[in-house]
């Protein structure tokens, strides 16, 4: 589901405040470009989240938000599902504990630690 939502960036000291008024909330970037990708990031999980819970994404009420003559408004696009496959397959940090001996085993034959349990996982869940 692709959709188009306006921000609204307020320049504040060396960094921009992002308002996205169909999610009412705020995000900030350190530059205009970074301000883009972390709209564009909050509406994406928001959004996704919203569905995870069963309820609506919002659509855009307008594209021409409220906003003062040093604010910048821009048009944010997304695809909620090209986001959500994205975000699934982004690996996470998992800690997990193994015997000193053991580590230096695998370590001494050049084993991916991650490449294992990824694959033990799999098997495990007959994936």
């Amino acid at each position: 589901m692709k959709r188009v939502y306006p921000i609204v960036i307020t320049p504040s000291g060396n960094n921009y405040v992002v308002f996205v008024p169909d999610f009412e909330m705020n995000t900030e970037g350190n530059s205009i470009e970074d301000a883009l990708i972390m709209a564009r990031e909050a509406i994406g999980l928001c959004g996704i989240t919203l569905e995870d819970m069963g309820k609506n994404i919002p659509e855009p009420k307008t594209l021409k938000p409220d906003c003062t003559e040093n604010d910048v408004v821009a048009l944010i696009d997304i695809d909620f599902n090209e986001f959500r496959a994205k975000e699934e397959n982004r690996c996470v940090r998992k800690n997990c504990t193994i015997p000193r001996w053991l580590e230096k085993e695998a370590e001494a034959r050049n084993i991916n630690f991650s490449a294992v349990l990824q694959e033990a996982l799999k098997t495990q869940l007959g994936l």
